[in-house]
């Protein structure tokens, strides 16, 4: 029988927890990452097991106004496939549009496309993307440094 999961909007989430979920997630943990992101989101979904282990995260970030953008969406890779990542996403969508929102935009690698179009609902539409460590400086030409 699977663990029930827990799912909470802008609750308490602490760096080093989200150090060990991007670990168990599989990625790079930088710790104080959590710490300096949460004063500029909109709110987050967190999904917790019985025990209180963070399982599922995923951070709303916004423009204060019309657009919320989805980022950072995590799963402990022993609990994927559960349903946890969509339901974390479709919550964080219900909150994004009560605060206001009137866009929610979400970016991903081409891997994940049909999570987010078939399991979330997004649909594709054209986008702009710069890699900016790519681009070379402007050497003063705006004035500035």
């Amino acid at each position: 029988m699977a663990r029930p999961i827990e799912y909470r909007w802008r609750a308490a989430v602490t760096d080093a927890e989200m150090v060990a979920l991007v670990q168990a997630h599989g990625g790079r943990a930088v710790a104080g990452w959590w710490d300096q992101v949460r004063p500029h989101s909109l709110g987050w979904v967190t999904a917790r097991l019985h025990d209180g282990t963070l399982v599922g995260f995923v951070n709303v970030a916004w423009d204060g106004g019309d657009h919320a953008f989805l980022l950072d969406t995590k799963v402990r890779s022993d609990c994927q496939r559960r349903g946890i990542a969509t339901t974390i996403v479709s919550r964080a969508a219900l909150h994004a549009k009560a605060a206001g929102c009137e866009w929610l935009h979400v970016d991903f690698d081409e891997h994940l496309a049909s999570f987010y179009f078939d399991a979330c609902g997004f649909r594709s539409t054209p986008a702009g993307l710069i890699h900016l460590p790519s681009i070379a400086s402007p050497r003063g030409r705006d004035g500035g440094s």
